[in-house]
């Protein structure tokens, strides 16, 4: 195996990254767009986008425990059984998602009603689910190809996906949302329909060009013989623990949300507007640390543990090379990308207070999400959960004394994220420094 510096982690970083941007910029596109439909699509969008986050999320975490695993064969050089992983992992994602497509067309609008104070955003969110969860299948076939590329540090292809999908959505999007070209306006069905195709689109990219130009044979990807109870038992005894940690990191997410939501429509489309710049910069956190997750398991995998902190270190600064600059030019033209969300001058105004307060906690975050994917990456995903479990429920009880126990201002309510970071921060720092992964076999 090669040595892991700077060129090479860039190498494979970036194209997660480019890819991430890509797909965070769908969910750009559809605020951006329903930002000038209505306050209440934008509050709608938000909670429906968060809520279908949540149940994604699940089936994503199952994808990144066999990222894990493909990593960790690939760096015994066992390239043989990285196939099986791929098409037990696929079989049980399309069977997973046609159950959570069923149980949130069922549930959904209960459950938004539930939580969700006001009729005209219910209605909204409920309209925007009906079409969005028709994405579960393609969007989890797509994140299993992600997995092999990843896993296998073969991420080139990531970009040229997701140019493709964002292409789509941006086109369809307008199209649908504002009815051009003979097409109905849609309003936030619209934008649902155009992220649920777009999805579609990328799946089947993913499908030809590994098809056509990756050595499939090599990895025997398609070789299906039907469920194997053994080795899909393998891959959930890591993935099941990443599933629940991803879901309920998620589902504390959409508290946040219903929580702002009890302060009114503006707090809630101002946090609906920072999140979303939020998520852009925060893609690049979350491919510095995919990318350390899977040199993680392809170290010990080729038995070089040793090399595993300076590498996380090496991770952090260079991570930290991006995010703080892009910070900063966020921080000193605040109007400027506030502008491409809303064309409300008051609403815009309402944010800036909010945006800068969620822009440093980009300081904790950096080492808190490389560790915490670290740890997932040694395969000890039972503790990854322990401890991603344990800042969530402080996460939690701080927002809510804060919005309920406080009735504070928004922008406060964002330094949540500050308390989050830095819990994670250390207890994922500690665990790695302890060595106790060490232990763990997959």
């Amino acid at each position: 195996m090669q040595k892991y510096g700077n060129k090479e982690i860039l190498k494979i970083s970036f194209p997660v990254l480019v890819s991430l941007l890509m797909e965070q910029i769908v969910g750009l596109t559809d605020t951006a767009y329903l930002g000038r439909v209505g306050e209440t699509e934008l509050a709608a969008s938000a909670l429906a986008g968060v809520f279908y986050l949540v149940i994604f999320m699940i089936g994503f975490g199952f994808s990144i425990g066999a990222q894990v695993l493909i990593a960790r064969r690939n760096g015994e050089g066992r390239y043989e059984a990285i196939g099986s992983i791929f098409t037990q992992g696929m079989a049980f994602l399309l069977m997973f998602g046609a159950l959570l497509f069923a149980l949130s067309r069922i549930f959904s609008p209960r459950i938004m009603a539930l939580f969700i104070e006001s009729p005209q955003i219910c209605d909204a969110a409920v309209r925007y689910l009906d079409w969005r969860v028709c994405g579960f299948f393609f969007s989890f076939a797509a994140v299993m190809f992600r997995a092999f590329y990843v896993g296998t540090t073969r991420t080139r292809i990531l970009t040229a996906n997701s140019i493709v999908m964002v292409l789509t959505n941006v086109v369809l999007n307008y199209v649908l949302i504002f009815g051009k070209f003979g097409f109905p306006a849609l309003g936030i069905a619209g934008a649902a329909i155009a992220s649920a195709v777009a999805e579609a689109v990328s799946a089947g990219f993913f499908i030809v060009y590994t098809r056509m130009r990756c050595d499939w044979r090599r990895y025997r990807l398609f070789e299906f013989r039907g469920i194997n109870p053994r080795q899909l038992g393998e891959i959930l005894s890591v993935a099941v623990w990443i599933m629940l940690q991803e879901g309920l990191a998620f589902l504390s997410w959409f508290i946040f949300f219903l929580c702002i939501e009890h302060l009114g429509e503006r707090p809630l489309a101002a946090t609906n507007i920072v999140r979303s710049i939020s998520s852009m910069l925060f893609m690049f956190v979350a491919a510095f640390a995919s990318t350390a997750s899977s040199l993680v398991s392809n170290l010990i995998g080729a038995g070089r543990s040793g090399e595993i902190m300076p590498l996380c270190r090496r991770v952090i600064r260079l991570c930290y090379c991006f995010v703080v600059p892009l910070s900063l030019v966020v921080a000193f033209a605040p109007r400027l990308f506030l502008g491409i969300y809303t064309d409300n001058a008051g609403l815009a105004e309402f944010s800036i207070p909010s945006l800068l307060v969620m822009l440093t906690s980009f300081v904790p975050c950096v080492p808190g999400i490389t560790y915490q994917f670290c740890v997932s990456g040694t395969g000890d995903t039972r503790a990854a959960l322990g401890l991603v479990l344990a800042t969530l429920a402080v996460y939690v009880a701080y927002t809510v004394w804060l919005v309920y126990g406080l009735r504070a201002d928004v922008a406060v309510c964002w330094t949540t994220d500050h308390v989050y970071y830095l819990m994670l921060t250390v207890i994922c720092y500690l665990y790695m420094r302890s060595g106790r992964w060490r232990r763990n076999r997959i």
